[in-house]
């Protein structure tokens, strides 16, 4: 299995990037994790290893939706106080401009970090907002925030989030996101109030097709107007699902590592994305849950070219499809598209 530390390709470390599907809560360093727990008198592992079976992937895990999502019930464990809320924000941060990320939109779910300690909900979102603009400041990189709801909680709790994130617009929130078990819980009880945050500027990304049918993708793309899909893996598997998004031209926010580690793909090797591609799909390549799966950007480049054998040149192209996918505003996105190709033609 990968691993985020080991040394990675010079080449592809130098590429600059841009990711669109990184989730805030599956960024959370060891050591990070480790510090709060001592100040908090949280009862886990004290030692990095043993601490790691629990929120990290591991090659004798099995691989499939629930252990994968299992890990994030230790993780919410950690969001206890203002100060770690932010300094996992700012590390997040830091980690992205580590890895040469120009542009990243980091998703967050106000729902999970305001959970351990009863924060109100309009507090976490501020707290993340502030944190992540003196972030992008510190570490030289771009950041927007999506607001990211779950399929499985209530539909009260994504109105909160909703409402409140239409009124941080102002602040770096850009979109808003449904995430969750598509396979079991269905997107349509969303609909309005997706298309309420819609109409008040907020653009829109859903995961759809990831463990749930290409019928998800459909949905997200005719009922919702989905701007980009998280994921999408399984869109090949319906051809007119496949011709709906080609036509469309929706982004795939595709997530390598991520996907086999769910069990969404049987191997890494299998992955569709290059398939994806030379159907017409707009694929982008993203880390999902860096942390989780013990990965970076560079490493999901890498494995793109020397595992997946997408050439170079198709790589470049989908770096700068990622920049084209960017929820900012014409002339934002033309300024990093224009500096995106700029220095991959060097």
């Amino acid at each position: 299995m990968p691993n985020m530390f080991a040394v990675a390709s010079d080449e592809f470390r130098r590429f600059p990037k841009v990711e669109l599907h990184r989730h805030l809560e599956g960024s959370l360093r060891l050591q990070t994790m480790l510090e709060v727990a001592r100040k908090h008198g949280l009862t886990l592992p004290a030692s990095v290893v043993r601490l790691s079976r629990l929120v990290q992937v591991q090659d004798e895990d099995n691989l499939t939706f629930g252990n994968f999502l299992a890990k994030f019930n230790t993780l919410r464990m950690f969001y206890r106080s203002p100060d770690v809320i932010d300094r996992i924000t700012r590390e997040a941060i830091e980690d992205a401009a580590n890895d040469n990320i120009r542009y990243m939109e980091l998703r967050f779910t106000p729902v999970a970090l305001s959970r351990a300690e009863r924060f109100p909900m309009h507090d976490v979102m501020d707290w993340v907002c502030e944190s992540a603009r003196n972030g992008a400041k510190k570490y030289g990189v771009t950041v927007r925030l999506i607001a990211s709801v779950n399929r499985h909680e209530a539909i009260e709790l994504a109105e909160q989030v909703v409402w409140l994130a239409i009124d941080r617009r102002d602040k770096g929130i850009v979109a808003i996101d449904l995430a969750g078990d598509e396979a079991q819980y269905p997107a349509k009880p969303f609909l309005a109030l997706f298309n309420e945050g819609r109409q008040a500027g907020l653009k829109v990304t859903m995961h759809a097709g990831e463990w749930g049918g290409p019928g998800n993708i459909r949905e997200a793309i005719e009922s919702f107007s989905a701007d980009r899909i998280g994921h999408g893996v399984h869109v090949l598997d319906d051809p007119f699902t496949t011709a709906l998004a080609r036509e469309h031209n929706t982004p795939f926010e595709v997530c390598l590592t991520s996907n086999y580690q769910t069990g969404a793909v049987n191997t890494l090797t299998s992955h569709p994305a290059p398939k994806m591609i030379a159907a017409g799909l707009n694929v982008t390549l993203n880390t999902d849950d860096p942390s989780i799966s013990q990965i970076t950007l560079t490493n999901e480049y890498r494995v793109a070219v020397e595992e997946l054998k997408i050439p170079r040149e198709v790589l470049k192209e989908r770096v700068q499809a990622a920049a084209q996918a960017a929820f900012l505003p014409d002339g934002e996105k033309k300024k990093l598209v224009d500096g995106i190709k700029k220095e991959l033609s060097k």
